[in-house]
């Protein structure tokens, strides 16, 4: 389990980390979601060794993260941080030595893993001849390499495709049920709210938000309808108590509503016509992100 209680992290008279605290627990996927700027990535260095936080603390199996330790953590950047002149085997064999692996295991797991994410022709390629998307692949592969108890992954299907996307996908999630503590970034909300289980949100170094996914999303409760109703002037519902707009969309109209009690006045009004589209949505985690980090605007 990784344990961050209390982190503070300034440069000069600018505070990048305030008062952080959270839990990963073992096979657990947390999200740290914030703006450029927020903290994240003071974060990660800090968790990483890489920073000493000016205060809180910081452990990963209830021992404090120093060079004994950081073998067991593997990060996946969103710049490609690969020495693009190694082979692919050169890369992977020079980062399994740097983590304590000698070389027929990491031969055997680059065997392994090239083989599942589909790239075994690309063992003696130099990183600069592949494709951006097959470098990340790379660049997962040897985050990965030695099984670390703690993954950083900070926006990692950057330049994937959706076959690729799904690839490391999957990876991920067998790490997941293998037990290792998985901190995820990304600004497409889409993958948080498909992986994160617990998660903050930060702004200026401070959480303003935070918990798990399923019960940050009922506090917001029902936000929104989504209706297509044949031959019924949809614009009527805006008298409706509780309807704050109307919105089209493809094939069906949004309507936005301030309580959950609108949801009955909603389909007393229209339950006589035809009916072909009627879900009752919560707000997503972009609209709740907009929402809180919006308001900081202001």
């Amino acid at each position: 389990m990784l344990k961050v209680e209390g982190i503070r992290k300034t440069y000069q008279d600018v505070v990048a980390v305030d008062n952080l605290t959270f839990n990963v627990a073992d096979g657990e996927i947390f999200g740290l979601l914030g703006e450029n700027g927020a903290g994240k990535t003071t974060t990660f260095r800090m968790i990483m060794g890489l920073l000493e936080a000016d205060k809180g603390s910081i452990l990963l199996d209830n021992k404090k993260i120093d060079y004994s330790v950081t073998d067991k953590i593997g990060f996946v950047t969103e710049e490609r941080s690969l020495l693009t002149k190694l082979t692919v085997k050169e890369q992977i064999l020079y980062y399994g030595a740097l983590k304590g692996m000698n070389e027929r295991d990491i031969l055997k797991k680059l065997d392994y893993w090239l083989d599942r994410f589909e790239i075994k022709e690309y063992e003696n390629k130099k990183i600069k001849e592949l494709s951006k998307g097959n470098q990340q692949k790379i660049q997962f592969i040897s985050a990965i390499i030695n099984n670390p108890k703690l993954l950083i992954l900070d926006e990692p299907f950057t330049g994937l495709d959706p076959i690729n996307v799904k690839m490391l996908k999957d990876a991920v999630y067998d790490l997941k049920k293998k037990g290792t503590s998985i901190i995820f970034s990304s600004h497409q909300m889409e993958y948080i709210e498909e992986f994160c289980e617990k998660l903050v949100i930060l702004v200026k170094g401070k959480s303003i938000l935070e918990g798990y996914l399923e019960d940050i999303k009922n506090s917001y409760g029902i936000k929104k309808i989504l209706l297509n109703v044949l031959d019924y002037d949809i614009e009527k519902l805006s008298k409706i108590k509780g309807v704050n707009s109307i919105n089209k969309k493809n094939d069906y109209y949004e309507v936005n509503i301030d309580n959950e009690s609108a949801i009955d006045l909603i389909f007393k009004e229209i339950k006589k016509y035809k009916v072909l589209k009627f879900d009752a949505v919560k707000k997503t985690l972009s609209d709740i992100f907009i929402e809180k980090v919006g308001g900081y605007h202001e």
